[in-house]
């Protein structure tokens, strides 16, 4: 065999496995379908989102915050040429930065898109030049996802958009229409929210980010409200349609009443679907199920010595859950015994404020039957949060009823990506609400919230509130 491992894909999930099996002392090699490395969360997900999101923050900030700290300038103006180049800066360096890696563990990139003639031999087809066949005694198969379409409304890539076209606007929409409250129709609409855009999402369910606990949902939608976002929840979209200048939407609510909407751009962004095109996975017997590859508790296919990480498989599809599965399957191939907790991956919203949650929701317990108490506390009540003018949010505590050990921790409010990793230490050594309220917390901080809520959810004893 060429290698003991080759990954096809080089997302998070693909290059992190890349590298442990080389840390490992498997010689490994990683073929990827692009001229650039990091898969869909490097090039066209979660970093140039982020960079826009920061971007378009710290214009909200000069426009209407600015003045309230002292800060006297002219009325700014949002040049999203310039924002856009930035993040594709923000893009390239982390991308080189893979590159780097690769060469550091002495990993050979191979361009072009990977596909099965058996088991253990892929074929490589370039953009341009000659096909070339490598072997591998293992095969890990981390090849992401893609934006799911509506079925009566492809993406024309003009009008009707995905996350991808929205990242590289070249104008302000002056109306744009998001169908899909999740996570990255929230990002993005409060991007454009932000630098003067009119923002309406068309939700099919009751409300906006539905796989996380309601209370953050709830909330979000409060704030969101304040950028002048406006929403149509449990509307179900019939049809949309790219005039030439605009485009028109239909949708209805649950009594059959309609709406429509006009505006110059549409965002449809109702999730992602696995990606396995080309792969060949009909050459080794492998089907998929519902676009997904069925895999053992291993992360094992069907055939033996195959396996599949990441978006591709069961559960959330998360760049660090991904990253996780990588290590899980380089280790197990070195005899190790690895584990993941998949309760305790962790999600986040990267509007502002965040939402973050790890655990089970509010909505999950009272459909499990299990017996909880709940603590919160809200973010305008603490010293650090008002010296930022940062006042939106709370944080909220599920324990159980019995026990006290923490079973959910949610927080909507700045900085919640970054807490909820206290969140996460907490659940994996199963503290109790009571023992991260007895821990000292630095005073003026955000965390502080997280202490008031364990001391509500123990003993309804907060005490700034």
């Amino acid at each position: 065999m060429d290698y003991q491992v080759i990954v096809i894909g080089s997302g998070p999930g693909g290059y992190v496995a890349a590298i442990r099996c080389a840390q490992l002392g498997m010689k490994t090699a990683i073929v990827e379908k692009y001229n650039t490395l990091g898969g869909t969360c490097l090039n066209v997900g979660c970093i140039p989102s982020k960079a826009l999101l920061d971007s378009s923050e710290h214009f909200h900030n000069a426009e209407h915050n600015f003045a309230e700290h002292g800060i006297d300038i002219s009325k700014p103006k949002a040049n999203l040429t310039q924002m856009i180049k930035r993040k594709a800066g923000v893009v390239k360096s982390n991308v080189d930065g893979i590159a780097f890696l690769m060469k550091k563990n002495k990993i050979d990139v191979h361009t072009g898109v990977g596909a099965f003639v058996d088991k253990n031999t892929i074929k490589i087809t370039p953009a341009d030049g000659k096909e070339k066949t490598i072997t591998g005694e293992k095969i890990i198969i981390a090849t992401g996802s893609k934006p799911t379409p509506l079925p009566f409304a492809p993406f024309d890539k003009k009008r009707i958009i995905s996350s991808t076209e929205a990242l590289e606007l070249k104008e302000i929409p002056k109306h744009l229409i998001v169908v899909g409250g999740g996570v990255i129709g929230m990002e993005l609409g409060s991007v454009y929210a932000r630098i003067g855009s009119k923002v309406t999402v068309v939700e099919f369910l009751d409300s906006i980010i539905p796989t996380m606990d309601g209370t953050m949902g709830k909330e979000l939608q409060k704030a969101t409200k304040k950028l002048g976002m406006e929403f149509f929840l449990g509307h179900k979209v019939t049809s949309i349609e790219n005039k030439g200048k605009e485009v028109l939407l239909k949708a209805e609510d649950k009594s059959g009443k309609q709406i429509e909407l006009k505006g110059d751009y549409c965002l449809v962004s109702i999730g992602r679907r696995p990606y396995t095109d080309g792969l060949g996975l009909d050459k080794i017997g492998i089907e998929t199920d519902r676009g997904q590859i069925p895999v053992d508790n291993h992360l094992r296919t069907k055939v033996d010595n195959i396996y599949a990480i990441g978006d591709v498989v069961r559960g959330a599809m998360l760049a660090h859950k991904a990253e996780e599965e990588g290590v899980m399957v380089a280790e197990q191939l070195a005899g190790q015994k690895p584990h993941i907790n998949y309760n305790l991956i962790p999600g986040v919203v990267y509007t502002w404020p965040e939402v973050a949650s790890v655990g089970y929701s509010e909505e999950q317990l009272k459909k499990d039957g299990r017996a909880y108490k709940t603590g919160s506390f809200p973010y305008k009540a603490l010293g650090r949060a008002r010296a930022s003018m940062d006042l939106d949010g709370l944080v909220k505590i599920l324990a159980d009823k019995n026990t006290d050990e923490i079973l959910g921790v949610h927080i909507i409010g700045a900085r919640a990506a970054d807490m909820i990793a206290a969140g996460v230490v907490a659940m994996e050594y199963r503290a109790s609400a009571e023992d991260v309220s007895r821990m000292s917390h630095a005073h003026p901080t955000y965390m502080e919230a997280v202490k008031e809520a364990c001391l509500a959810a123990t003993a309804n004893r907060p005490i700034h509130m």
